[in-house]
């Protein structure tokens, strides 16, 4: 089965944790990199974790939740190889792997419900990247990433 990375800082914490069986369900097994309790964490250290793993397991995915999604994005942005969308809509998620291949979809938990985050994880782990005109683009973005 393909590696899943999910982790999160405490403002998502209730979200990852009613997330982790459904993304099994889609034929994933999950690495739960934290965090582990409602804690106040920094986001930006769980953010770094499942970056790295997702850049060290070629075809791997990374589900990250902070409150609105944004910072955990803007953090696995800033690493070589990580294509990171920070998506609240079903057609966001599509968008993102079919045009960007995005490899970590960030959520927000203050932002969408359970139900929601199921569906737009749903579309983002099933929607193939297209390649095609596509594939210069994103080529672009990892020598941009480089320098």
């Amino acid at each position: 089965m393909q590696q899943l990375y999910l982790g999160s800082d405490h403002a998502g914490y209730g979200l990852k944790n009613n997330l982790k069986d459904y993304i099994e369900t889609l034929g994933y097994t999950v690495v739960d990199l934290g965090v582990f309790s409602e804690a106040t964490y920094d986001y930006p250290d769980i953010a770094r974790e499942v970056a790295e793993k997702v850049y060290e397991n070629l075809g791997s995915f990374g589900v990250l939740i902070c409150g609105t999604g944004t910072g955990m994005c803007i953090v696995a942005n800033k690493h070589v190889g990580i294509r990171g969308a920070s998506c609240s809509t079903e057609e966001l998620a599509h968008y993102a792997r079919a045009h960007n291949n995005a490899n970590v979809l960030c959520l927000g938990q203050r932002i969408i419900d359970e139900e929601k985050a199921k569906k737009i994880l749903a579309v983002f782990l099933k929607t193939p990247f297209e390649g095609g005109r596509h594939q210069a683009r994103v080529d672009k973005i990892e020598v941009s990433a480089k320098n």
